[in-house]
């Protein structure tokens, strides 16, 4: 299988500033009476953003067998797509349109495409496409981002590291994502004597460390009961302040798991040297972006990474991988990130691990005869494009 998936258990919140909300610990609702998690399982409404550059033609891969695994297992569902990002700055409208905002609003789940083009890269921070996903996370309090890093068996040879260093490889990356560098403030350009500046502000409350903190500490409870946590507290007084809140949290509430330290830099290097020792590794907002890229590598593509936004409000799920505008339209982009992105929305959205299971199964088995050319290493398989890698996926699931 592509992605290991266990059962989902409810943690008491402890000082969680979100305790009370409707979303609490690793992807469970714990307002949720059995009944009203039995409807969630049986009913599922979610908005579709295809996203820019090859968005659009692995969505409609993505969404084929969203349908096809919700009719197998029975699940009614519903979906509705709107556009953001530069295929809404495209129609004179502003990265996120408020009629996406408000389909956001109303659906259970966000199944998202990538994100960016390279003809409004020169644009200011607050009219580039990009800032649309970042609303969306602002605006549904999205602060957790999960990151599987675990190589399809299939697909060993594909990585760049040797067979003995990455198979067995199986981490979770937990990233913070509504705080630090990108989000604090003060931010923006200036002028003074010396000229022109640009100022950005990495800024951490304890509140926010410890809330990411308790879902990479519970997240490890369902795995291999291992935190890495990293920063850069030998540098910065925010992440000096990050340790010590990890510390204290621990010792608080989960003196059963094991929690190590590690600089972000040396984090970076030991992924790719040594990444077998990995459990879960959580980190702040920008060091988390980069070290899930990384470990994107490890699998021998980004193109094969699914990540899931949870929070307060509605989830967003996701693919790792940019938007790729040089290979948009010629049927090369790999659509197996954002599919197996649909099964991490039935996991945590639907509350339907065996249909994420399914999937799973289903891009594993494909990936025995067939590859996209960004995955083609070795022989015995032949290479093809989005639309038939995602028909093979299909034909996995139905059959």
């Amino acid at each position: 299988m592509a992605i290991q998936r266990t059962k989902e258990e409810t943690y008491s919140t402890g000082g969680n500033p979100l305790s009370g909300n409707d979303f609490d610990g690793f992807g469970v609702w714990q307002s949720d009476t059995d009944r009203q998690a039995e409807i969630r399982m049986k009913k599922l409404k979610v908005a579709v953003i295809p996203g820019d550059g090859i968005g659009p033609e692995i969505t409609e891969a993505a969404v084929a067998v969203m349908q096809a695994a919700a009719k197998k297992f029975e699940l009614e569902l519903s979906h509705d797509s709107a556009p953001a990002a530069a295929a809404a700055v495209d129609q004179g409208l502003p990265p996120l349109p408020e009629h996406t905002l408000k389909l956001c609003t109303d659906a259970d789940a966000i199944l998202c495409g990538p994100f960016g083009d390279p003809r409004w890269d020169n644009a200011p921070p607050s009219e580039r496409p990009e800032r649309a996903k970042l609303i969306l996370r602002k605006t549904f309090d999205l602060y957790a981002n999960l990151r599987p890093v675990k190589p399809v068996a299939a697909l060993i040879e594909a990585s760049p590291l040797k067979r003995d260093l990455i198979e067995g490889t199986d981490i979770l990356i937990v990233r913070e994502l509504t705080g630090g560098l990108y989000f604090s403030e003060p931010r923006g350009y200036g002028e003074d004597d010396a000229g022109k500046y640009g100022v950005n502000t990495m800024r951490y409350h304890a509140w926010e460390v410890e809330r990411i903190g308790r879902i990479a500490f519970e997240a490890a409870r369902l795995r291999g009961k291992k935190v890495h946590s990293a920063d850069k507290a030998n540098a910065l007084e925010s992440m000096q302040l990050w340790r010590e809140t990890m510390n204290k949290l621990h010792d608080t509430d989960f003196e059963d798991i094991t929690l190590k330290h590690v600089f972000v830099d040396n984090c970076c290097m030991q992924l790719v040297s040594d990444p077998k020792q990995f459990d879960v590794v959580v980190a702040g907002n920008m060091f988390g972006d980069i070290l899930s890229d990384v470990g994107a590598q490890l699998t021998g593509s980004l193109g094969m990474l699914p990540s899931a936004s949870l929070g307060k409000g509605t989830p967003l799920f996701e693919p790792v991988h940019g938007s790729a505008p040089d290979i948009a339209g010629q049927d090369k982009a790999n659509p197996l990130a954002l599919i197996l992105t649909v099964g991490m929305l039935f996991t945590h959205a639907a509350k339907r691990p065996d249909i994420g299971e399914a999937i799973d199964n289903a891009v594993a088995k494909a990936l025995e005869k067939f590859r996209t050319p960004d995955i083609a290493r070795g022989n015995g398989f032949e290479v093809v494009g989005t639309k038939a890698m995602g028909e093979a996926v299909l034909a996995a699931l139905e059959g």
